[in-house]
Order: C-alpha cells, then structure tokens, then sequence
C-alpha cells in the first residue's frame, strides 16, 4: 500500500495492476477535489462513509455511503464532502490524463497530483 498525502485529505493506493488501480480516497470535511475529466480513465466510486455531494456533468447528486457511480471518460465531475468522506475507488491507471477546469489547491498544470 501507498499513501499519498493530499491538501484536501488523501489517497491509499491498495492495488496498482495493469488493467487497474483501487485507492481509498479520504476528502476532509469542507474540502473538494478539482472539477476535472479524465481523456481516457473510466473510474467507479463507492462511498463508504461520509456526506457529501458529486457532480457529473450538469447534475449534482448527495453522497452518502452506499452511493455508488461509474465516471465515464470525458465526463465532468467534482468531489465535495461536507463531513469527512471516505471513498474508494477502482479505476484504470491512465492516472496522467486529468484535464483539471478548476483547483482549490493551485494544480492546475501539474495532472500527477
């Protein structure tokens, strides 16, 4: 396992194949990830705990644990939790493809974080 310690919370990566990559995503109360899409990666979430809200495309949907979502490649989405959210995640590992819109966190140009 890998953690990777990220400005709004951070990642565990517990797998890393060829064919995928399956992480812990732990996004701290009042925080969210960029409003990003990914040119080739397909992801599928889980919430395990947590509240919070998504959105993908034009529609924002709460989050909650047991919610679940595939994010198709070119795909608009946005992570925001408002309490502590823990998600996990199974995704192909095209992990430098992210075309970021917007950042809280100045990553604009950089894809690997």
């Amino acid at each position: 396992m890998k953690v990777v310690d990220k400005p709004w919370g951070r990642e565990i990566w517990w797998a890393v194949t060829a064919r995928y990559v399956g992480k812990i995503i732990e996004v701290k109360a009042g925080h969210r990830l960029s409003l990003q899409y990914h040119q080739i990666k397909l992801e599928s979430m889980y919430c395990v705990s947590g509240q919070g809200a998504v959105q993908i495309g034009s529609q924002f949907v709460d989050v909650g644990p047991g919610w679940a979502a595939t994010i198709l490649p070119g795909t608009l989405h946005r992570v925001t939790a408002v309490t502590d959210l823990v998600l996990h995640e199974v995704s192909t590992p095209e992990v430098t493809d992210v075309v970021r819109l917007n950042d809280d966190y100045d990553r604009m140009q950089d894809a690997s974080t």
